[in-house]
């Protein structure tokens, strides 16, 4: 089941055939007529645009009774056919077609795509098993692939032209690409060439357009990852052209699928086709074991009633049990060479990833015994700052404390002294007001002596005066009490 939607800008505009000429012969009774002189009715118009091709992500491609419809679509037809080219190679079938749209794309100088509208489900049947698959010159390698389409769409918006539908996942238009992807997912059953390197029809096709197809012939160039640049398990768009590194690396190109949903990815090593929507590959495995290259599959009825004798799909026409061995064959020993291939990338990525492990391990052991050494050393550092500080704190505080010391000794020396000139100048004045009072009382006591001798004056008279003695007791005491102070 398909679907197409069509960026374009440009509305659908009739041509004309009638100065169109051409170097290929067809049949002869045809030769010299217009097709649109042989079926008047028939519509022909022309359409520049850029294709996206969309299939349903949960049914296969392949042609089945409920994926027919009455519209082909032509993936691709080489430029040097022109319209009147196609239309005569057309000519078993082309009275059953009711319109032909050309659509062309600028990009695209190497080919165009044709979509064709028939009377009848019968009619479209009977286009798509006549001419899909054949060659559109003997002399040429160009094969013609129809599919059908359920839908058509045209839009001005190339988001909405790029946007997949719901359940839908978007296809290459080139031709080759399309037959490098698994039968029943590309919708084409056989080719007739496996487009391997410097493959004749593969330059053909895409001289100028598909930049997946010119990478594939670039096998001398080392090509790289669009964002990181490295140069290990590239892989390739198939849609875009987009090239990635894969997931064992820095993954950008699943990255790539998840912003774009542009699935197939080519492995430009191996040249096999990865699902990301399947997580398999889709490759194709219908490789003959004598000469590698793709072998013809028996196609499916296109009969309702699934009677071949209508269809022209008989025991007759289906692959020989030699070739069909043949067939087995390759698939087993490729599945079993990709399945040695996956476990020997799986050994190496998981090695590669212990090896990595270890080292991130070692680095960080050896990280914070750094870290661990630098954070020691900067709190002794700041321990001994500290200290330091505290000590010329101290010793600011000691040298002060010394000057005061000093201060104070002065002062209380001084004191001292003081004291001691005061206590000398007492001692003298006590000795003073002693010998004072010891005067006073000498006279008091005279005075006494004499008011009492003073009735007997005349016994004074005749009296004579004697020296009284001191008593130097009491100053002696004093004096050694005032040494004793001193």
């Amino acid at each position: 089941m398909f679907v197409l939607r069509v960026h374009s800008v440009d509305s659908e505009q009739p041509i004309s055939i009638e100065d169109e000429e051409s170097g290929f012969s067809y049949a002869p009774s045809r030769r010299s007529q217009r097709p649109d002189k042989l079926i008047p009715s028939l519509k022909l118009t022309e359409r520049k645009g850029l294709i996206h091709l969309y299939r349903n992500s949960s049914h296969s491609s392949l042609p089945n009774p409920s994926s027919r419809s009455t519209t082909l679509f032509v993936v691709a037809v080489p430029n040097y056919l022109s319209s009147l080219d196609f239309i005569r190679f057309c000519d078993s079938q082309i009275a059953h077609v009711s319109q032909i749209l050309f659509i062309r794309n600028d990009a695209m100088e190497d080919r165009y795509s044709v979509l064709i509208t028939l009377s009848d489900q019968s009619a479209a049947d009977g286009f798509h098993r006549d001419l899909n698959g054949r060659k559109y010159a003997p002399s040429e390698a160009e094969v013609c692939h129809i599919l059908y389409v359920l839908t058509v769409e045209h839009t001005e918006f190339d988001e909405i032209a790029a946007s997949s539908p719901v359940g839908f996942t978007e296809l290459p238009t080139c031709p080759i690409c399309l037959e490098r992807l698994d039968p029943d997912t590309s919708g084409i059953l056989s080719t007739l060439c496996d487009h391997s390197f410097q493959c004749s029809c593969t330059s053909k096709w895409t001289y100028l357009s598909c930049q997946v197809c010119r990478l594939c012939q670039q096998q001398d160039d080392i090509l790289s990852c669009s964002i990181c640049g490295k140069t290990d398990n590239v892989w390739a768009c198939l849609v875009c052209g987009f090239l990635g590194c894969g997931r064992y690396k820095e993954g950008h190109s699943i990255r790539h699928w998840k912003e774009t949903h542009h699935c197939y990815s080519l492995d430009l090593r191996t040249q096999q086709i990865w699902d990301y929507v399947g997580d398999n590959y889709v490759h194709r495995l219908n490789h003959s074991k004598i000469d590698g290259k793709s072998v013809e599959m028996n196609t499916r009825c296109l009969s309702h009633d699934g009677d071949c004798g209508l269809c022209e799909c008989s025991e007759d026409t289906g692959i020989s049990g030699a070739i069909f061995n043949s067939k087995v064959d390759s698939i087993v020993t490729e599945y079993n060479d990709l399945l040695a291939s996956q476990l020997r990338a799986q050994r190496q990525y998981y090695e590669s990833l212990i090896v990595e492990a270890r080292s991130k391990q070692e680095s960080s052991i050896t990280e914070a015994v750094e870290q661990t050494v630098v954070n020691k050393m900067q709190e002794l550092q700041n321990e001994i700052e500290k200290c330091e500080e505290e000590k010329t704190v101290i010793t600011e505080v000691n040298r002060k404390l010394i000057k005061e010391q000093d201060t104070w000794r002065k002062k209380a020396k001084e004191i001292e002294e003081r004291e001691a000139a005061l206590l000398g100048s007492k001692v003298e004045t006590i000795a003073d007001l002693e010998e004072q009072i010891r005067d006073i009382r000498v006279f008091v006591e005279a005075q006494k002596t004499l008011k009492n001798m003073s009735s007997d004056s005349d016994g004074i008279r005749e009296g004579t005066v004697l020296p009284v003695p001191i008593n130097e007791e009491p100053v002696r005491s004093r004096q050694k009490k005032s040494n004793r102070r001193k």
